[in-house]
């Protein structure tokens, strides 16, 4: 079987940038193990498969290169975009169905392509373990964790666990060991970690980050993240 696989950057309008995901418009010829093994092939933090489109009802399943996750934030923004660029969505709103939950789509037609996606309802969890630990595993030293804010973990649609840092520079030379994830968050050991702080290369920014991926996930870092960056949205704000 020859199976299509588009290829988009989302987040950036320059090629290579951004964070590049997988998309495959016909998902519903594939099995299971099939998705699994074209989403490790091709390797990139998330490949969304359309598993059913009937103009009203749009499904959207998600593979990392190790495992299936419910929802990707990136990876609906790139499908939403393939949708729209090729003229199967015009104008306007619609639904679809993630694993999640439904999630409200905007796209819009100006001077590009514009797509919005409302997330599902912020949740979150006390992280329980020790800051010395987490420290560790991100490759930082105690110390640079900001005891200001709390460390919990936030979702919009997928768990992540927000680690505030002191200053910026501390960022440059973080390193994540990622196998020892589990053993660090107990609570949810399938939990990605979003290291973030205040201060930011750009004027207009409220925040810096960096995320990494499930230790599940067969990837260890995102360039970009729509749906941790939504959760770390609701988390700043509260």
């Amino acid at each position: 079987m020859i199976v299509e696989a588009l290829i988009y950057d989302a987040f950036s309008k320059v090629p290579g940038k951004g964070n590049p995901a997988g998309d495959i418009l016909s998902g519903n010829k594939l099995s299971d193990e099939q998705m699994q093994r074209i989403a490790k092939e091709l390797s990139f933090n998330e490949t969304a498969f359309v598993v059913q489109d009937n103009n009203t009802n749009l499904s959207i399943r998600y593979f990392t290169p190790g495992h299936e996750v419910p929802m990707c934030g990136h990876a609906t923004i790139a499908t939403m975009y393939a949708f729209a660029e090729n003229g199967i969505i015009k104008n306007g709103f619609t639904t679809i169905q993630t694993g999640s939950g439904k999630l409200d789509i905007e796209i819009l037609f100006d001077e590009c392509i514009r797509i919005g996606m409302k997330q599902i309802a912020y949740k979150e969890m006390e992280y329980l373990g020790e800051a010395d630990s987490l420290a560790k595993i991100i490759g930082v030293e105690s110390y640079m964790i900001d005891d200001r804010y709390p460390i919990r973990y936030v979702n919009t649609g997928l768990w992540t666990l927000p680690v505030p840092i002191k200053k910026l520079s501390y960022f440059n030379n973080m390193c994540p060991h990622t196998k020892a994830f589990p053993k660090v968050l107990r609570e949810l050991n399938t939990s990605s970690i979003h290291p973030f702080c205040t201060e930011t290369y750009d004027e207009k920014c409220e925040l810096h980050g960096r995320h990494f991926s499930s230790p599940y996930s067969g990837t260890v870092e995102d360039a970009v993240t729509g749906t941790a960056s939504g959760a770390m949205g609701c988390y700043y704000e509260k």
